[in-house]
């Protein structure tokens, strides 16, 4: 029988449709090329192979391509009728978070990996910060997590240590609780193990940011870059860090040159979640720092209408929390201030409807941004205040959250100066 690289049965009998598998779950986990086409090849060898379907719906989500990701996912439920009681809750478990079930989703993944825990693509959809957990709005997220993986990983061990997707998750989610003394070694080890999966180095990046090692982390993520194809799934992302990095070192140009040559909108080749929530916090961090767009108040504007028209073609409704944060922002700096108000008015229709996971935490979030821009001190300090606590909540990494803490830092220094105007805001 045919198995997978966590030793489980695969229903196929066709050696090709089974490496070729292999192959796409192992780049879909670690980010690099090839797996929307690896699971395509799959289902040609064995157009029955029904984790090559569901395989390919959560390739083509993750690029929130959602309508064909859902059809796919319907095709699979058809073709694993027959095959093993694993593999059918397996295309259950993934179906139901692509249909858009995430609670039931989450529910079926914990039933599913008490009997199967090295279900790597199983697991897969509730790591990292934009899963089915890190977006459930809950205030615990982060250490619900941890301990999941935690607890599942002696299965993951092997004889000369842990499977290196699985050390790279943990790690992440060590990282984002604290625990750097945990993630630093583990990520090395996933590292040495597979250089060239950008969700590794991209876990790499962020222990190094809570460490403080700019400098270093900032050359050895422009050294994979060289290396990582810009159509490859974290290319956008990876190029924010260094953006990041290259601003926290003052070097405003190489921190410019990242963002226009790969996380702009204009040439950016990354899901529109990461392309706008990148774009948005890069440009609201630079004038944070007084490193805003070259070409004075008509460069900075441009460069913020270019985001706010990408920011409301992909998200024109509340839905996605960490989005529409990050559409606020775009609208805020753009000077929209009709669609803010629209925005917030959904936001608080969702949050009445017991629909706004994240609380009203995101309201005060929104209001106190606004009152920034505005240079109304008090108020930006009283609800940035209120919101930092809680804005776990809406999802997204520590470093990603770091700007609410930078802003509310910002107009509590203006606040005790009386200055009047933004810094950084023309």
């Amino acid at each position: 029988m045919q198995t997978d690289r966590y030793g489980l049965p695969l229903s196929t009998s066709q050696p090709r449709a089974r490496d070729a598998y292999l192959a796409a779950v192992d780049s879909l986990l670690g980010a690099m090329p090839g797996d929307l086409e690896g699971f395509e090849a799959a289902l040609r060898h064995d157009p029955g192979f029904a984790l090559a379907a569901i395989g390919l719906a959560r390739a083509l989500l993750v690029r929130m391509r959602v309508s064909e990701a859902r059809q796919n996912a319907a095709s699979a439920r058809e073709l694993v009728a027959g095959a093993s009681e694993r593999e059918r809750s397996h295309v259950h478990v993934l179906a139901l978070g692509i249909e858009g079930k995430t609670a039931e989703a989450l529910d079926a993944m914990h039933a599913h990996l008490m009997r199967w825990p090295r279900d790597a693509m199983v697991l897969a959809p509730a790591t990292g910060v934009f899963g089915i957990i890190g977006f459930s709005g809950r205030p615990e997220r982060e250490r619900e997590l941890f301990e999941l993986l935690h607890e599942l990983a002696p299965h993951y061990r092997e004889g000369d240590g842990e499977d290196w997707w699985f050390g790279m998750s943990l790690a992440f989610a060590a990282c984002e609780t604290g625990r750097l003394d945990l993630a630093a070694p583990m990520i090395e080890r996933s590292l040495a193990r597979m250089p060239a999966s950008g969700n590794v180095v991209h876990v790499h990046a962020h222990v190094a940011y809570e460490l403080g090692d700019t400098q270093s982390e900032l050359s050895r993520l422009e050294a994979s870059l060289r290396s990582y194809p810009r159509e490859a799934l974290m290319h956008c992302h990876l190029s924010w860090h260094a953006a990041l990095f290259a601003m926290q070192l003052g070097d405003s140009d190489k921190a410019w040159r990242h963002y226009r040559d790969s996380v702009h909108p204009d040439v950016a080749l990354a899901p529109p979640l990461n392309m706008v929530t990148d774009c948005a916090s890069f440009l609201w961090r630079a004038e944070l720092a007084d490193q805003p767009a070259p070409g004075g108040a008509a460069g900075a504007q441009r460069e913020w209408d270019t985001v706010h028209r990408s920011a409301r073609q992909y998200f024109p409704k509340a839905g996605v929390t960490f989005a529409d944060v990050h559409v606020a922002l775009a609208c805020i700096a753009s000077g929209d201030r009709t669609g803010l108000g629209e925005l917030r008015a959904q936001l608080a229709e969702r949050l009445a409807a017991g629909k706004l996971t994240a609380g009203p935490a995101v309201l005060s979030l929104v209001d106190g941004l606004a009152a920034y821009r505005d240079a109304d001190w008090p108020r930006a300090v009283r609800e940035l205040g209120a919101a930092l606590p809680e804005t776990v909540r809406i999802g997204g990494s520590r470093a990603q959250r770091d700007l609410v803490a930078l802003t509310l830092a910002e107009a509590q220094r203006q606040a005790g100066a009386g200055t009047g105007r933004p810094p950084g805001f023309r």
